[in-house]
Order: C-alpha cells, then sequence, then structure tokens
C-alpha cells in the first residue's frame, strides 16, 4: 500500500484497513471434518454432532469423512498436509498426537509443527464394563477374579497402544497380575466384542458405552473423571478405588494445518466454542455421559503436552510399538 492510498484509507476509517484481515478469516468452501478412526466412536459421534451447528454459523456445508489406519495416523497426517487455510478439521482424541511419537518408528508429520490446536471439546470419562457372563459383580470381585486367573482375562481394546489398551496395562499392573490384550479397529468393534461375547472386559469412552451398560447389555464396573455418573450411581470412581489413572478418558479436540493464519484459528476457536455451548448440544453431549471443555487453544496445547509424558512413560515402561 503506497502513501497516498494509506492515506485515503486512514481517512475512509479502520474498515478498509480491516478488511485484509476480515477476509483471511472467512470461509470460502465447503469445511471439512476428518476422523480419523471407523464410524461409530466417539470422535465421529462428536463431529457429526456439531457438523450441522458449525456449518450454519460458517455459512458453508461441513462434511465428515472418516479416514481409519496407522493408529489415526492416516487422518491426521492428511490434515497436516492439507491447504493452511481452515477449512481441513481434524477431530480426534488428542491421546492419539500424544501416544503414536513413542508407538512407531516413523511418524509421517510433526505434530508440533504441521497441526495447530484450536479447540479441546469434550471430556467423557471412561467405563471400565465386563462382559455380563463374567462372574464378578463389582470392582473387589473383577480384581480378585483378574488375580485368580491371570493372563486369562480377555481385555478388547480400541487398538494397540491405545489409551484403552494402556489404562488396562496400568491397571493389571496395580492389581499384581496380567491380562491378555486385544486389540480392535477402534472403540465401537471392541465394545461389540464385551456385547457379543468375544471379551471379558473393556474400557471405552462412556459417549460409546454409556447406552450399552444402562440398557445392561454390558456390566459397568467403575468410572474415571471427577465424580461418579448421576445415572450410573453404583459404580465408583478409578480415584475411590485407589486405581491408577483415574482422569483417563477421551478428551476430544480439534486442529487444523499447523500453517493456518491467526486470524482462521481465532475464528475458528470462536465458533467451535459457541458451537459447543448451543444448549440442545451441551445437553446431548451430557447425556452421552461426556462435559463440555471449550477452554481455547492455549489450554489444549498444555492438555496435549502433559498427555505426552504421562502416556510416554507408560509407553516406554511396557515396551509398547507398532510398525
Amino acid at each position: 500500500m503506497n502513501r497516498r492510498t494509506l492515506l485515503i484509507a486512514a481517512a475512509a476509517g479502520p474498515g478498509l484497513l480491516a478488511a485484509p484481515a476480515l477476509r483471511a478469516q472467512d470461509f470460502n468452501q465447503t469445511i471439512r471434518i476428518i476422523v480419523p478412526n471407523a464410524p461409530g466412536g466417539t470422535s465421529d459421534i462428536l463431529a457429526r454432532l456439531i457438523a450441522p451447528a458449525l456449518a450454519a454459523r460458517a455459512g458453508q456445508n461441513v462434511v465428515v469423512e472418516n479416514r481409519a489406519g496407522a493408529g489415526g495416523n492416516i487422518g491426521a497426517d492428511a490434515v497436516a498436509k492439507s491447504r493452511p487455510d481452515g477449512h481441513t478439521m481434524l477431530l480426534l482424541d488428542v491421546s492419539v498426537l500424544a501416544t503414536n511419537p513413542f508407538l512407531f518408528q516413523r511418524m509421517p508429520f510433526d505434530a508440533e509443527r504441521d497441526l495447530a490446536p484450536v479447540q479441546m471439546m469434550i471430556y467423557a470419562p471412561y467405563i471400565l464394563a465386563v462382559n455380563n457372563a463374567l462372574p464378578v459383580q463389582d470392582a473387589a470381585g473383577l480384581v480378585e477374579h483378574a488375580k485368580r486367573n491371570p493372563g486369562r482375562l480377555n481385555a478388547a481394546n480400541s487398538g494397540t497402544g491405545t489409551l484403552s489398551h494402556l489404562v488396562a496395562l496400568s491397571l493389571a499392573a496395580a492389581w499384581g497380575t496380567t491380562m491378555e490384550h486385544v486389540p480392535y479397529r477402534g472403540g465401537a468393534p471392541a465394545l461389540l466384542s464385551l456385547v457379543s461375547n468375544e471379551a471379558n472386559l473393556t474400557m471405552a469412552g462412556a459417549t460409546q458405552s454409556m447406552p450399552h451398560v444402562v440398557n445392561g447389555a454390558m456390566r459397568g464396573i467403575a468410572v474415571t473423571g471427577p465424580r461418579r455418573f448421576p445415572n450410573l450411581p453404583d459404580l465408583p470412581t478409578f480415584r475411590e478405588l485407589g486405581w491408577p489413572e483415574p482422569d483417563a478418558g477421551t478428551w476430544q479436540g480439534l486442529l487444523v494445518q499447523g500453517q493456518t493464519p491467526p486470524a482462521m484459528l481465532a475464528r475458528l476457536e470462536r465458533e467451535v466454542a459457541a458451537v459447543l455451548n448451543e444448549p440442545a448440544i451441551r445437553a446431548r453431549i451430557g447425556e452421552l455421559g461426556g462435559e463440555v471443555q471449550a477452554d481455547g487453544a492455549a489450554a489444549f496445547r498444555a492438555r496435549l503436552a502433559e498427555q505426552t509424558a504421562a502416556y510416554g512413560r507408560i509407553i516406554r515402561a511396557n515396551g509398547v510399538r507398532l510398525e
């Protein structure tokens, strides 16, 4: 902008000077939310829940794409290599980004450089549940059964190295026993294995597992998080039981390409927070056993760093690796 243009713009007021910045925050094409998991999991449920409200606020279509594989790396890499314009987003349990650098020898992207946190979205505690055929009724009974049958309990998880796997490893160590850990391709298939009597126990985010516990398809034993569930008041928390990883659960977050302009990041942070605070969406998340955690990009970045340190220790201690 030359001196003459600058003087004209200044005389016209701040609107003309601000126009480029405003345009940088505009949505001008279809928005994609990439979920790096199979349909039916917590990330998928959440993406499809917020998509219509986000579309209304952005004035553009919002589509959800499932790109499962490589422990979430395929979907995350697609966003890491997307155009840095804020129109391609990654929605996932952030433990994936915290654990994968320790699980894979080579990563196709650098999470800190190539992905930018936008907004933490929800926290959904885990429910530890058992197959109805397993002869245990409560936490004490499960621990006793596990001790009497080392290596014979079949613990389904949502994939090797996922948080549901790592927490089960920590529990077995705390109980002084071992379990057989059986990976599935996502939380939904792991839950199905419990309902269909293939597995003895599993852990999954309440958004997925609570309906199965409430309707009696599986037996709830304990929950993570700071408090008991109002509609499952008899299930104690891990903290009450003195079990490890009491705050484990599914921390869902939204990220974009790492070089996305700050103005667009700020716009996305605001819009997603507004969507999550819509009464109908907030209520639905509560019904699913989660709670909104729209506390901004800085808090999201801090949570990711905390999880990376904590779960990296478990992975190294147990020698868990993926190819």
